[in-house]
């Protein structure tokens, strides 16, 4: 495994946290708009301050705070539905089928696949415990199992996520007049109102491109898994037991029963599903892919982590040990809008659009996008952050060259998602449930990636 060793110190060599890397990406925006963007002539002290101001703007926007919430929540929610009872069963009844490391690496990516195409969060700590619980079987029953290409396995929602339905670029232009603020002051009047009010997810997450990319993932990376689980060395498994046991609760009584009442939780988790059904049938006419956005989604999550639950207590429990894998988003995420303040501000958006637009035509400007965003996501590990920075860019382009809008959106989501099997910030509440390390699962799932690469590519180029 030399290549493994090789491979992680390089990785660690080139790349600080993902912070720092924010921080970086901020300073080489700033000057680079500071030295190529004067457009007035301002002296070099009022231009700095100028500049400066457009970072500011873009850190405290308001609707960029509320996407930022939006995606927090996201995850939060995913990761507490993965806690819940129902779904760690439903875990425990899997692993028994995972009696070698080829069955064990084919059934984890199917199902971790599967889910994250639901929700990108939910998807990541359902892989997590998956492959986790897949160890611990194996342990007990001496089984000889690769460890390592498990942990790769359920890592590898973070691959197609983006094409799903808790798609970060997806979600929000599929929210009315997202696109037209977005654009506000980098297109002329007469150019936005050729954007449309947004783009469905009828356009996007429907449309036969991405329904063709999901089968062709769901079906090739789980047999491509099998395949090299079949002939990877098989390694010993030493976990350590994790001693949760039930805290010895002092007798509850008055207003605090409703704390732990199942009852309780059950008639809110109700209520708010009443309530969605409702929304889908009035607002909707039961059309369920134009019912995903954000917002929805959250609730959705909200209401199915609260039923699966048998309490609050245990609900509030669960978001406490969700929330720390939130905090790169909370303290991130501004540091990115940032960087669009700058680059709306000073109009860095607009030279770098037609530099895309000089070099691309109609048809090849989504694998230039497509080839570009896999870049980015190494340096803006986030698919919120990265439309944030990248999506005016597609969307200014796209316009000028008349290339779909949807067809650019989804090449953005395919770049983003596929180099998460290189860069392993998402894979931290992984590393941290599996006890593995990034260089035991990056070697597998850069393999993944190549996979994913042919399909992606392939089906850009064919539709």
């Amino acid at each position: 495994m030399s290549f493994t060793e090789k491979y992680s110190k390089t990785f660690k060599y080139l790349l600080p946290s993902p912070f720092t890397i924010a921080v970086v990406l901020t300073f080489i925006v700033f000057f680079t708009a500071l030295f190529t963007t004067n457009k007035e002539n301002q002296s070099f002290a009022s231009y700095s301050v100028t500049v400066a101001k457009y970072w500011e703007d873009g850190v405290w926007n308001n609707s960029s705070l509320v996407f930022t919430l939006q995606m927090m929540l996201m995850l939060v929610l995913g990761h507490v539905l993965a806690l819940s009872k129902p779904i760690n069963s439903f875990i425990l009844k899997l692993v028994k089928y995972c009696t070698n490391t080829a069955n064990a690496a084919g059934i984890v990516t199917l199902l971790t696949v599967l889910v994250s195409l639901f929700n990108w969060g939910l998807g990541l700590i359902f892989g997590a415990i998956f492959a986790r619980k897949v160890a611990e079987h194996a342990q007990e029953n001496n089984i000889s199992l690769n460890y390592s290409i498990i942990g790769a396995a359920g890592y590898s929602g973070l691959m197609v996520w983006h094409g799903g339905l808790s798609g970060s670029s997806l979600s929000k232009v599929a929210e009315n007049n997202h696109l037209k603020d977005m654009m506000t002051g980098l297109l002329s009047p007469e150019k936005l109102e050729l954007l449309p009010t947004r783009i469905s997810y009828w356009e996007t997450l429907g449309s036969s491109m991405n329904i063709t990319v999901m089968i062709l993932s769901i079906i090739i990376l789980p047999i491509f898994m099998y395949f090299v689980g079949k002939h990877v060395k098989n390694e010993p498994i030493q976990l350590q037991k994790s001693n949760v046991s039930e805290s010895n609760l002092e007798p509850i009584s008055g207003a605090e029963k409703l704390d732990y009442s199942r009852y309780f939780s059950l008639f809110f988790g109700l209520c708010i599903m009443a309530y969605l059904w409702i929304k889908i049938a009035r607002e909707n006419q039961f059309n369920l892919l134009d019912f995903f956005t954000p917002d929805n989604i959250n609730m959705l999550l909200l209401c199915l982590a609260i039923l699966l639950h048998s309490n609050f207590t245990k609900f509030l429990s669960a978001v406490d040990d969700a929330m720390g894998g939130a905090a790169g988003i909370l303290i991130q995420f501004p540091l990115y809008f940032g960087i669009m303040g700058i680059m709306k501000g000073s109009g860095l958006v607009a030279d770098i659009s037609n530099l895309f637009i000089s070099i691309s035509t109609e048809n090849s400007f989504p694998l230039y996008t497509f080839f570009s965003a896999s870049i980015i996501n190494i340096f803006v590990p986030s698919g919120g952050g990265q439309w944030a920075v990248q999506g005016p860019i597609v969307i200014q382009s796209a316009l000028e060259l008349g290339s779909s809008l949807p067809k650019n959106v989804l090449a953005l989501a395919y770049g983003d998602q596929l180099t998460n099997m290189l860069q392993p910030f998402w894979a931290l509440p992984l590393l941290g449930i599996t006890g593995l390390k990034a260089k035991q699962i990056i070697p597998y799932s850069v393999l993944l990636m190549l996979v994913g690469f042919l399909i992606l590519t392939t089906c850009l180029i064919l539709f």
